[in-house]
């Protein structure tokens, strides 16, 4: 029954994960959702920032800090490691979920595109950029990403194995394709308005030092991310990193020793 009661835990976070990223599309795209980042704005102006900052933050925090290996190593002597990722996901989605239900739009427009073949355009780059996250997290492993894996061994009664550190498309060309695609679904948008600039901001900011703390765990579990690191640019293609990688190798060997 604990393995059934696992499995079944697993699914079902990974259920409302699925139903929480097609919420994003529409959320962050003003489609078809209820309550969309651009819908009226309905209070005070000063208040509504604060309460869309404190979300953000929410989210980022929760979001990095119980990805960090200490916090795991932790958090697994109360939660079962088997259901670990799974309860990840399931706090991730909660974040979310409360960031779409109490976001305050901001009203205001910085740029208005009216050209159609632009807004064409930017809607595709937007659709392209959700397509991208999803696509990036098949080609590492979706189902561990989200949990699934581990849950689905543990039924089966298998030892769960940690995935091993490959670089297929397009992570031979970017470091971050996932990343990538989120950058072009919250800055492609035909319409920006000062809600959606605050908004892809603050994300962007936020990508920007999760990518540090990220990469710092991937050189202490993944040695050979090191070369990688340097062969392959983070965000840009074609774009090189020109800082050496020894302070950062050195720094993370003194911190996991």
């Amino acid at each position: 029954m604990n393995r059934i009661a696992s499995f079944v835990y697993g699914v079902v976070c990974y259920a409302i994960f699925f139903v929480t990223f097609l919420y994003a599309i529409g959320f962050v795209g003003n489609l078809v959702v209820p309550k969309a980042i651009d819908s009226p704005a309905t209070g005070p102006l000063a208040v509504a920032l604060a309460i869309d900052l404190g979300l953000l933050t929410l989210f980022a925090v929760q979001h990095s800090v119980m990805a960090r290996p200490a916090f795991k190593r932790a958090w697994t002597r109360i939660v079962p490691p088997v259901v670990e990722r799974s309860t990840y996901v399931l706090f991730s989605s909660v974040a979310l979920i409360l960031l779409f239900a109490l976001w305050q739009p901001l009203g205001g427009v910085v740029w208005d595109v009216e050209n159609p073949l632009i807004r064409g355009g930017l809607y595709a780059a937007y659709a392209f950029g959700w397509a991208l996250v999803l696509t990036a997290t098949f080609m590492i492993n979706h189902f561990d990403l989200f949990g699934l894996r581990q849950v689905w061994l543990h039924l089966r009664g298998q030892p769960y194995t940690p995935v091993s550190f490959r670089t297929p498309l397009p992570y031979q060309i970017v470091r971050h394709p996932l990343y990538v695609g989120w950058l072009f679904a919250f800055w492609a948008t035909p319409t920006m308005t000062v809600t959606h600039l605050v908004f892809a901001l603050m994300t962007t900011a936020y990508i920007l030092v999760a990518i540090q703390l990220e990469e710092r765990d991937l050189i202490a579990a993944h040695p050979e991310y090191a070369a990688y690191r340097r062969r392959v640019p983070m965000l840009v293609p074609g774009l090189r990193r020109p800082a050496p990688e020894q302070d950062l190798e050195a720094t993370v060997r003194t911190r996991t020793a």
